[in-house]
């Protein structure tokens, strides 16, 4: 069956193309030089109203950066949700410092803040907090905590460029925030990434990291364990142009979101989702929970779909049901009920930009005759 309804297709134009050409036609293309560079560090950093920002070549090496930057050192342990795509975990364990798995809250998907404290002890040092799927966490109870403990804040805002908590930018909320321009994020370089900083010691390491700690007056004189994390002139000149229609493109999750919350609404197996209080969910992907519906049964469901062309994707495995990590004895399946419980039975849905109302509408129609039929 030919898949005529992707979960995600990049939303590129003429915008784009005319902004690779000047790249092209200047050379502009390695991470070193090139007018684009800087040119969305700036844009991008205001537009998440932070001082400051440094590009990179993804949003995992943001991640690693940013709890470099930070003072993240070997043996320390970090504070982070379980249900995160594995990239946030590896970075932590890259640096040879501790993930320290955290359930999450039942409605949002998020680390569920009110576990968090009883998980601090001498070794920890920082917060990983993820911003899942658009939903801002509830970072004023994460910043109290932090403050009470001495901890650093790690915003990773992967998939959450502009939501709001409480009228305030993710990846200004706490020491650094990670985003990602992956192809299917709410703006794409390809690949790449960002991280966000209002202090500015920490981006000046951020930067100095990412490119090798080159010695400022010999070069080849290194300053620091450096790492070759530059994002491109070309990735940036992508970025540049997809930045100006963010807000558009924001409002087109939205009212996404809104049209699979009206078509599902009346069948109580279903669940979409929606924004809590005084936050403003971008909606990165739509997820949808089959309540009680097993996930052999979850499986059926997908392929069903996929028959009438239409690509689902499942939710991410939980950090403490990972096998690799099973083995090692580092975590163990019971400790997170509710994130295992969601990766079971929650599956994403088509979410890309360009779907029209009627194409919703259809999908959410497949999906509810699934469902009729397997759950």
């Amino acid at each position: 069956m030919k898949i005529k309804y992707r979960v995600s297709i990049p939303f590129y134009n003429r915008e784009e193309k005319k902004n690779l050409l000047i790249a092209f036609d200047k050379n502009e293309i390695s991470g070193f030089y090139g007018s684009f560079i800087s040119k969305f560090e700036k844009n991008f950093s205001k537009f998440s109203d932070c001082k400051y920002g440094v590009s990179v070549n993804s949003g995992t090496t943001a991640l690693h950066l940013g709890l470099l930057s930070v003072g993240i050192k070997k043996g320390d342990e970090v504070i982070v949700s379980t249900l995160t795509n594995m990239a946030t975990i590896f970075a932590i364990l890259y640096i040879g410092a501790k993930p320290v798995p955290i359930d999450i809250e039942k409605d949002s998907f998020n680390i569920d803040v009110n576990l968090i404290e009883k998980k601090i002890n001498k070794k920890t040092k920082a917060i990983l907090v993820v911003h899942l799927f658009g939903q801002p966490v509830e970072m004023n109870i994460v910043k109290k905590i932090a403050k009470k403990y001495s901890l650093k804040i790690i915003e990773d805002c992967a998939e959450a460029h502009g939501a709001l908590y409480k009228n305030k930018k993710v990846g200004s909320l706490g020491d650094v925030g990670c985003f990602s321009f992956y192809a299917n994020k709410i703006i794409s370089t390809g690949e790449g990434g960002m991280l966000t900083f209002n202090k500015k010691l920490y981006a000046e390491k951020a930067k100095n990291l990412k490119g090798l700690a080159f010695g400022k007056q010999n070069k080849f004189m290194h300053r620091d364990i450096g790492y070759n994390y530059r994002m491109s002139n070309l990735q940036s000149a992508l970025g540049c142009a997809q930045l100006k229609k963010i807000n558009s493109i924001i409002k087109k999750k939205i009212f996404i979101a809104n049209q699979y919350r009206i078509n599902l609404k009346y069948n109580n197996i279903i669940k979409v989702p929606a924004a809590k209080p005084n936050t403003k969910n971008v909606y990165w992907m739509i997820c949808v929970t089959i309540k009680d519906c097993s996930h052999k049964n979850i499986k059926k469901i997908m392929e069903f779909l996929l028959k009438k062309g239409i690509e689902t994707r499942e939710m991410f495995v939980p950090y403490n049901m990972q096998n690799f990590f099973l083995k090692q004895k580092v975590v163990f399946k019971e400790e997170c009920p509710l994130a295992n419980a969601v990766s079971k039975n929650t599956f994403y849905l088509p979410s890309g930009v360009e779907l029209r109302e009627f194409e919703i509408k259809y999908i959410s129609n497949q999906l509810l005759r699934a469902v009729q039929k397997y759950a």
